[in-house]
């Protein structure tokens, strides 16, 4: 092997810190003072690339957030760079087009990572050495939920349960802090569905990965953009994205429909011959209802799926980038 190639094998990788934002001018001050230590330090070790930067992506916030990544740029343009969605997209959207705008500008890596740092910085150290050592994509994996709500817990005991149910290949406890080499990001460039979940995309992949377990913090500043509704939401676009599952409900539920029908037709039978009749009148109530519940559950599968079938087949963009520093 010659010198070149031994140099270039051990050569600090170029990283880019992908931040998706959305409404967060109380929270990055904080988040740009607790990561510039962190990243000169990775610099100083030799371990990331001085040409290494953090992107953060304004996902077409209301309020002066993109002033907030503009200040920042113009204190440091070589360490901070900024994305500027032209209208509100998603977190998915929106860390999309960090991605991609990473991918574009030749980074060996990218991590990504929510504002609020409620994940451990700290453990970006094994994300990179385990790049390093071959894994193309390296998960961020929760270790516990102690920092969470009873009810938080069971939710996301819930959401992935669900997945399992469902055969939804997906990462348990595993949100979107996660390490991605130039690799896994040029494959996903070519994933072009418009109803994002990366959270599945990423493991469908394929490609050599490794699991980092860390301890969640709690947010510093702002409030969370992840409320209940918004939650629930995200779970469905999960399930309806990579399982179709649920349109096997459809007929499941077709047939035990028709097995409770031909049971309320052996009861009404045996009414009639025994002379309480009159008692049919709750069974056919109740079979009315039950009829008409599973024929609108089953319309709402269906047309949750053709929704979806909708979205895709009019390719308008994922995202539009109104400005870039």
């Amino acid at each position: 092997m010659s010198t070149d190639t031994v140099e270039s094998t051990h050569k600090a990788p170029i990283i880019y810190w992908v931040v998706p934002c959305y409404n967060e001018e109380d929270m990055l001050p904080l988040t740009a003072r607790i990561l510039t230590p962190k990243i000169n330090s990775l610099m100083a070790s030799g371990l990331v690339s001085p040409t290494s930067r953090v992107l953060f992506v304004d996902d077409g916030s209301k309020d002066a957030t993109w002033s907030v990544i503009s200040i920042l740029h113009e204190s440091d343009p070589v360490l901070y760079g900024g994305v500027k969605l032209a209208h509100n997209r998603g977190h998915q959207n929106a860390l999309l087009a960090g991605l991609m705008t990473a991918k574009e500008a030749g980074c060996d890596a990218a991590i990504s990572l929510d504002a609020d740092l409620q994940d451990d910085i700290n453990v970006m150290d094994d994300f990179i050495r385990l790049y390093m050592e071959g894994n193309e994509i390296v998960y961020g994996v929760r270790s516990s939920r102690q920092t969470d709500t009873a009810f938080k817990r069971w939710t996301a005991e819930l959401f992935y349960a669900l997945f399992r149910l469902f055969d939804a290949d997906t990462i348990p406890d595993h949100a979107d802090y996660r390490l991605m080499g130039a690799q896994a990001l040029d494959a996903l460039s070519e994933y072009t569905e418009v109803n994002l979940f990366l959270r599945g995309m990423v493991p469908d992949l394929g490609f050599k990965t490794e699991k980092v377990y860390y301890k969640r913090g709690v947010r510093e500043a702002g409030e969370s953009k992840y409320p209940l509704k918004k939650m629930i939401s995200f779970a469905l676009q999960g399930i309806t994205s990579f399982s179709t599952k649920p349109l096997n409900f459809v007929t499941w539920a077709g047939w035990m429909s028709i097995i409770f029908s031909i049971g309320m037709y052996i009861y009404a039978s045996i009414s009639v011959l025994t002379s309480h009749a009159i008692w049919g009148w709750s069974s056919l109530i109740c079979s009315i209802w039950f009829i008409g519940g599973l024929i609108m559950v089953s319309l709402g599968i269906v047309g949750e799926y053709i929704g979806k079938i909708y979205l895709e087949t009019k390719r308008r963009p994922r995202y539009r980038v109104e400005q870039k520093l």
